[in-house]
């Protein structure tokens, strides 16, 4: 017999279910042309960067590793036919970036990116789901950059005759491994982190002048071994084009499609942009268009410098220039890649802290991650947690090791943020609005937004294990007629501020497309995501439920249009 004073099983899931589908409520109102309110008695975020900062902060994200290293990994087994997969991961990223530049125009007062747009869009619980997947991306990547830039800071070291060689591997060449690699001590790679997270503390603006300064850099550098390298070019190492076949180059834009991915840093710096309603937009797609021109003109020359099988797999720009006996612009690419690699984990940590900081507003985290320093008008607390947790992965472990179960994240991210963009498009209609039959007109677009993904994931299953054709024509043309019957059964509205083109379309090509590279991925990765979508769903259950306040009523966050003028 239950006694009064406990409640029931039913109502207990009752009340967990009215609880994980509460949606948070964007109010635009007549304060359109006033910037947000800092919470009460904490400080807030203030607006201090422009446009030319946002798309620095773009391609700060984005260009590190993936020019640096990925260019030559790929090559390998797509010859110079990696150009075509960079372009075709680009064109792929522009759907993403459409979508995130159409949602950060729509709610642009903000801070939240991929975890805001699904609170408001789809639920609670969902949000907080697509928080933690992006979360451990961030982290493990950011301890793995880490570990990268403090053995590249070390190599520019023993480029002075007097250190080489007297660096031990625990100060920051790989690490010193312990119980058969379990533990690998590095020490270097978190004293990095100590300094950029100080940085961060200091305020935005400092943080910015970094990161600005850095990515010029490293743009320069990147212009400049373009220019020297395309006169050392070699049309006939161009063929054959595609060794290894079209598969081959289809394969490698699944590998590179993950050197775009910074542009979710660019909306996730809403709160503190001077314009954000028409400056976020231009942020992330100038600084994908950036990205991908630099990709496939770097792709051009080294292939067309060395043959694509003798590029190195470590440092194929400095090895390809010095075959060319051009040594010092080897020492310029070293330079360049600890300027990248120190932009890429510096905006990765600062997106961190603005994620904590927004699960802290929400009540989803405890309220300390919500506060924001009343002087630096930073997120001290989150930003210091975020350098800890990174701090430890990366002092401790070889985290390159978990590369293959990162990008699960992102690639949920961004499936869900796409979906976001045709749920809230049905959104702007009345809500009352039903179909005829017992399925509401929602519901009836939400199983179609289902189907694309479910079909994207069979057909990138039957891609990667080599099944009958047929398998992956059934499964398009199935995503096809759901894709019609969003067209057709629903009713859409144009949102404010910047809209997304061909809606529902693009968006679920765009779903489609990631889903398919979520199939790609290690087995190991889907565990992690079954495994960390249990384990939240559990913090929730005991902590989230009963703490979240979607309302906002525990900040005075004004959640509104962006000010027409710069403050």
């Amino acid at each position: 017999m239950v006694s009064p004073s406990s409640p029931s099983p039913s109502s207990f899931m009752s009340s967990l279910c009215s609880a994980a589908l509460r949606k948070k409520s964007l109010n635009v109102g007549p304060s359109d042309n006033h910037p947000p309110r800092a919470p009460q008695d904490e400080g807030g975020l203030v607006r201090r960067l422009g446009v030319y900062e946002l798309v620095l902060l773009g391609v700060g994200a984005s260009i590190g590793a993936g020019i640096f290293v990925i260019t030559g990994t790929v090559a390998h087994d797509a010859g110079p036919g990696v150009t075509v997969s960079f372009t075709l991961a680009g064109l792929a990223c522009v759907l993403n970036a459409l979508c995130y530049a159409e949602l950060s125009s729509r709610f642009p007062a903000v801070v939240g990116g991929a975890y805001l747009y699904t609170y408001a869009a789809f639920n609670e619980l969902t949000a907080f789901l697509v928080f933690t997947q992006l979360m451990l991306d961030y982290h493990i990547g950011a301890a793995s950059i880490a570990r990268s830039l403090a053995s590249y800071f070390v190599s520019m070291l023993e480029l002075i005759p007097a250190l080489k060689g007297n660096f031990p591997s625990w100060i920051g060449q790989g690490g010193k491994e312990f119980f058969g690699g379990v533990i690998s001590i590095n020490l270097l790679a978190p004293v990095l982190l100590v300094i950029l997270t100080v940085i961060l503390c200091r305020g935005v603006g400092e943080s910015s002048v970094l990161n600005s300064f850095m990515t010029a850099t490293k743009i320069i550098i990147v212009l400049f071994v373009i220019f020297v390298g395309a006169f050392e070019v070699d049309v006939s190492n161009w063929s054959p084009f595609a060794p290894n076949g079209v598969k081959a180059i289809i394969t490698g834009a699944t590998v590179v499609f993950f050197a775009y991915v910074g542009f979710d840093a660019v909306a996730n710096s809403a709160e503190e942009a001077k314009r954000p309603q028409r400056d976020l937009p231009i942020g992330i797609l100038a600084s994908l268009l950036i990205c991908a021109i630099l990709y496939i003109a770097v792709c051009l020359v080294i292939t067309g410098m060395v043959p694509y099988n003798l590029l190195g797999e470590d440092a194929p720009l400095a090895e390809a220039f010095t075959a060319k006996g051009l040594h010092y612009v080897s020492i310029l690419i070293s330079v360049g890649a600890v300027a990248g690699l120190t932009t890429t984990l510096l905006v990765g940590l600062y997106v961190q802290s603005r994620l904590y900081l927004g699960l802290g507003r929400d009540g989803l985290l405890p309220s300390i991650f919500a506060k924001v320093h009343p002087q630096r008008h930073t997120p001290i607390h989150s930003q210091v947690w975020v350098g800890i947790v990174a701090g430890i992965l990366a002092g401790l472990f070889n985290v390159h090791e978990l590369s293959h179960i990162l990008s699960v994240g992102s690639l949920t991210g961004y499936s869900v943020v796409s979906a976001c963009v045709i749920s809230l498009r049905w959104k702007d209609k009345a809500s009352s609005h039903l179909s005829a039959r017992w399925l509401s007109t929602r519901r009836e677009g939400l199983i179609c937004l289902i189907v694309v993904a479910c079909c994207g994931f069979f057909a990138g299953l039957s891609y990667r294990f080599g099944a009958s054709f047929i398998f992956i024509i059934v499964a398009l043309l199935l995503a096809i007629a759901a894709v019609a019957a969003l067209h057709f059964r629903q009713v859409y509205s144009d949102p404010p501020g910047f809209s997304c083109p061909g809606v529902p379309f693009l968006p679920a090509a765009s779903i489609f497309f990631n889903i398919f590279l979520f199939a790609q991925l290690h087995e190991e990765a889907w565990v992690r995501f079954v495994v960390l979508s249990i384990i939240t769903t559990g913090v929730y259950i005991m902590y989230g439920q009963y703490h979240a306040d979607p309302v906002g009523s525990n900040y005075s966050v004004a959640y509104h249009r962006a000010p027409t003028e710069e403050i």
